[in-house]
């Protein structure tokens, strides 16, 4: 399938690893020209080389925390001032945070909020007009958990349900200049912080293995299994093109089935 993405310039925020990662490549696939956004210049290097020599399509790494509005801003300034144009965001930045509501301080919430929330607010600010001028796509990464927390889900189904909120808000706002604004809520993937994970696990544990713990957690999944990266950076991709150009204010589950509502 052709998404008709072709010459369109995406930032992707959280770009370096994982879902980033695969929305990216898929993207950059499709024709579109790719800006890499993460804190660390050295590992948006390598992302961004990697993925232009796989495509054979530019792709740029911009050093960015999205937690800093003025960060957004200056690497929205150095997308523009290479490519002249934004067509496409995907606000991906975030890690898992989790506490029960005892435990849980207000540093924690406050690191989740403004990296998962106004990270995306930020972002979202400093390309609208952009957006606006080429009708363009803004994709939010978010989790079933934001529809659905479990306990000591917290401060992550806190912000990803903001995440969510945002999405329909902003569809309805964004929707009369023709920008289309969707969530995917992302389930147990594939990801270096499950590799991480298991590298602290087989300190205390040497038989221990990366294969082993996906083993684990595919058994709380429906279709039995956790999910690649590629598998939701493929829907994302899908989301920010002509292909999906009646969709908008939708939250789509990309998570094996785990989720108990729609």
């Amino acid at each position: 399938m052709d998404l008709g993405v072709k010459d369109k310039v995406a930032i992707i925020t959280g770009g370096t690893y994982g879902i980033g990662r695969a929305a990216a490549e898929r993207l950059s696939s499709e024709g579109a020209r790719v800006a890499l956004a993460a804190r660390t210049q050295a590992d948006l290097d390598q992302a961004a080389a990697e993925v232009a020599a796989k495509t054979g399509n530019e792709v740029i790494g911009v050093a960015t925390d999205v937690a800093d509005e003025a960060s957004v801003q200056a690497m929205v300034s150095t997308v523009l001032e290479r490519w002249g144009r934004i067509d496409i965001l995907v606000n991906n930045a975030g890690t898992s945070s989790a506490a029960t509501f005892d435990k849980m301080t207000d540093e924690q919430v406050l690191t989740d909020f403004n990296l998962k929330v106004m990270g995306a607010i930020y972002c979202t600010r400093h390309t609208i007009g952009h957006l606006r001028k080429h009708q363009g796509v803004i994709c939010n990464t978010t989790t079933p958990g934001g529809k659905a927390p479990g306990p000591g889900s917290q401060p992550t189904a806190l912000s990803r349900a903001a995440g969510i909120s945002l999405t329909k808000t902003w569809s309805k706002e964004f929707a009369a200049d023709g920008v289309r604004v969707n969530t995917v809520c992302v389930g147990l993937l594939k990801s270096r912080q499950h590799e991480r994970r298991a590298e602290r696990m087989q300190e205390r544990d040497p038989e221990v293995t990366l294969d082993g713990l996906y083993e684990r957690m595919g058994a709380t999944v429906p279709m039995g299994r956790v999910g690649e990266a590629e598998e939701a950076g493929d829907v994302i991709a899908f989301l920010c093109s002509a292909a999906a150009s009646y969709v908008t204010g939708a939250s789509i589950n990309v998570d094996g089935g785990t989720s108990p509502v729609v």
